[in-house]
């Protein structure tokens, strides 16, 4: 079953890597036709993203292997989309 969409919790010092170097290791991965990254929380050392990647098919070794390669650090999975289309989250009523 192909994976269409992952959102991932990813932290990187401050000054490794780049945000730009981080994204374009992440676009380069079999698979991924777009993805985004995005600031959700600076400290003294660290900077911590969400960071959701889209395509047809997914590479996920190579994606986890692209992001360690860079120096960033992937803490969490909180989100995977997969199949032959998206199913869009509904909210759970309660």
């Amino acid at each position: 079953m192909p994976i269409r969409r992952l959102a991932m919790d990813v932290d990187k010092t401050v000054d490794r890597p780049g945000m730009v170097a981080l994204a374009l290791a992440i676009e380069a991965v079999s698979g991924v036709s777009g993805v985004n990254v995005t600031v959700t929380e600076i400290d003294i050392e660290t900077v911590g993203m969400v960071v959701t990647v889209e395509g047809d098919d997914i590479d996920t070794d190579a994606l986890f292997d692209a992001i360690d390669r860079t120096g960033a650090v992937l803490h969490s999975i909180d989100e995977v989309v997969a199949g032959d289309r998206p199913v869009e989250h509904m909210p759970r009523r309660r």
